[in-house]
């Protein structure tokens, strides 16, 4: 097992320091060899995250803030960042070496790395999470869900299409008042802070739980008049019981109750049925993230893990947060 901290000497005498997401990796992987080509992958997202770190606050003085003026393919406004972002995350991940496929947000068909990575791996992204909230300088992020490449699979578009339950990792980053790496795999969620100094992750956040208690409900309450009678019942319930805590950025949203306690909800409406988040690059990585630490995630109606997807660009209403609190915001919305 890694220790949480070695001793080194400066001026005489003996100083704490942290483990780093590097040593953390080459301590719990390398030596039992069940995660071989992973290592790689999830520095590759470190080394990603510190460039699109240094552009997130370089943004201003770049006039790099606002729109482009021009939409994507889902027909929304793109960020001068978000194709910054996608481009780097692109980049270090095909240089990575085992990764085979990639599935971002921003663009409307998988990456399919060239030779086909014999162990590698499939991350499906959303790379700058929150990114119209950049210029208001709120908390934004990237989300990564990591899915292994089938032996003797020839990766195409439907290689792509696997349930959250299949996943293999998850993290996000992300970009606040400290850069922030969150890793989780299976019963393991470690979260590493981004020492600016040095430019290494250091492990400040060993063993994430959610806490058993649930003090704040994250949710955009101007949605109210267009939900359905029971969900609104559900959120009336949240409101009378638990504090609002909503940024508008949801991987600080979630970032805050996988630390504080707290639940997440952006249901279906009448005016989206199929909810607004993104199946493969939102739900899936934090709902795997959500369930390592204790956690769940569901659509209102069934596990977010359990759901095969159809479409790369699958929309879904997404409910995460403590497990308990989860399911009884679903039982209100199933009508139990």
């Amino acid at each position: 097992m890694f220790t949480d901290l070695i001793l080194f000497r400066y001026g005489g005498a003996f100083q704490p320091r942290c483990t780093s997401l590097q040593e953390y990796i080459a301590s719990e992987w390398r030596e039992n060899g069940q995660h071989d080509g992973l290592d790689a992958v999830i520095m590759a997202i470190a080394n990603g995250s510190r460039r699109v770190q240094q552009h997130v606050q370089q943004a201003a003085l770049g006039d790099a803030y606002g729109s482009t003026g021009q939409t994507n393919f889902q027909g929304e406004i793109v960020q001068h960042l978000d194709k910054v972002t996608s481009d780097i995350f692109v980049e270090v991940l095909r240089q990575s070496g085992h990764v085979a496929a990639i599935g971002c947000e921003e663009i409307e068909r998988p990456v399919i790395v060239e030779g086909d990575v014999a162990d590698g791996y499939i991350v499906m992204m959303d790379p700058l999470d929150g990114s119209s909230n950049i210029d208001v300088g709120v908390s934004i992020g990237s989300i990564f869900g990591i899915w292994q490449k089938k032996p003797g699979e020839t990766v195409n578009d439907d290689s792509l299409l696997r349930p959250g339950n299949q996943q293999v990792a998850a993290a996000y980053v992300v970009y606040g008042s400290s850069t922030v790496l969150v890793l989780a795999t299976r019963n393991n969620v470690y979260g590493f802070t981004l020492d600016s100094a040095s430019g290494s992750f250091v492990l400040t956040h060993p063993n994430i739980k959610i806490p058993e208690n649930c003090p704040y409900y994250s949710t955009n309450e101007g949605n109210y008049k267009v939900l359905d009678r029971p969900t609104q019942e559900a959120i009336t319930l949240l409101r009378n019981k638990y504090s609002q805590r909503y940024v508008g950025s949801l991987v600080a949203d979630f970032h805050r109750n996988l630390l504080k306690g707290g639940i997440f909800a952006y249901p279906a409406d009448q005016t989206r049925k199929d909810g607004r988040l993104r199946l493969m690059y939102e739900a899936n990585p934090l709902g795997f993230v959500a369930e390592q630490a204790g956690g769940a995630a569901s659509t209102g109606h069934e596990r977010i893990m359990d759901i095969v997807p159809q479409q790369l660009h699958q929309r879904t209403p997404l409910i995460l947060g403590n497990k308990d609190v989860v399911e009884a915001t679903v039982s209100v919305i199933k009508g139990g």
